[in-house]
């Protein structure tokens, strides 16, 4: 059916779109909330809840000139069509260089997993993890081009899936992704990983388990359990227009 510009269905589908998050995969799940996962990365999931397609979207967006900005909010403010949205504090992640069992390669930054040539398992384009890799590059003056040709991994727990099978050296991911898998982690920044949705969705059924959910103990406890979360603000407002 034809609608107006920014006028979206009146029902989205219970789906969690945009970035992948073990923490989150968690929170669905025990939360009982009926919401399933679509993790694509932070601009496919933005993109699909612009058009109507999930009903909330889990982001995490860079600024190319300032890896350590809070580029969510910015992005969003942007968007006319968000007049109705409310972005929800998730997290703040750990962020960093994910490599093998003992960091057989010695890395302990960017610029060293240049020097030693180490292989750069990549994410999509548009995944925010990626969006940070290409602003932490460019702060060391390297581009992705420098690692040659480099293999691509849809999210972080394939990168380590990669990594632990020999496919290559290095990815970006959080703290939390490396712990689970076994493998060493070389931090290098924090972020935010916010929930945006609508603000009649959010008072609805679904999301308001998930809600409950992500500002009680045992979701603390669960974080604390993973690594690298700071969620002392969880559930709170971060934007409304």
């Amino acid at each position: 059916m034809a609608r107006p510009y920014g006028v979206v269905p009146a029902e989205p589908p219970p789906i969690v779109g945009g970035s992948h998050d073990p923490l989150l995969q968690w929170a669905l799940s025990e939360s009982r909330a009926g919401l399933a996962i679509l993790p694509e990365g932070s601009e496919a999931g933005y993109r699909r809840f612009l058009e109507g397609e999930v009903v909330a979207a889990a982001i995490h967006f860079h600024d190319l000139d300032d890896p350590e900005k809070d580029a969510n909010i910015e992005t969003l403010a942007r968007e006319a069509t968000l007049y109705d949205a409310v972005l929800i504090a998730f997290a703040r992640r750990e962020q960093g260089v994910v490599v093998a069992a003992g960091n057989p390669l010695g890395l302990s930054s960017l610029a060293s997993a240049d020097e030693k040539h180490a292989r750069l398992i990549a994410r999509p384009e548009g995944a925010g993890a990626q969006q940070l890799l290409l602003a932490l590059l460019k702060r060391e003056r390297l581009e992705i081009s420098d690692f040659g040709d480099a293999v691509e991994a849809p999210t972080g727990p394939d990168i380590a899936q990669m990594i632990r099978a020999g496919h290559g050296d290095w990815g970006i991911a959080t703290r939390a992704v490396a712990t689970a898998a076994g493998l060493e982690f070389v931090p290098l920044a924090f972020e935010h990983f916010d929930l945006l949705m609508r603000q009649r969705d959010a008072f609805r059924p679904p999301l308001q388990k998930l809600l409950r959910l992500i500002s009680s103990p045992i979701f603390a406890a669960r974080a604390k359990d993973l690594g690298g979360f700071d969620v002392s603000a969880a559930g709170c407002v971060r934007w409304a227009p």
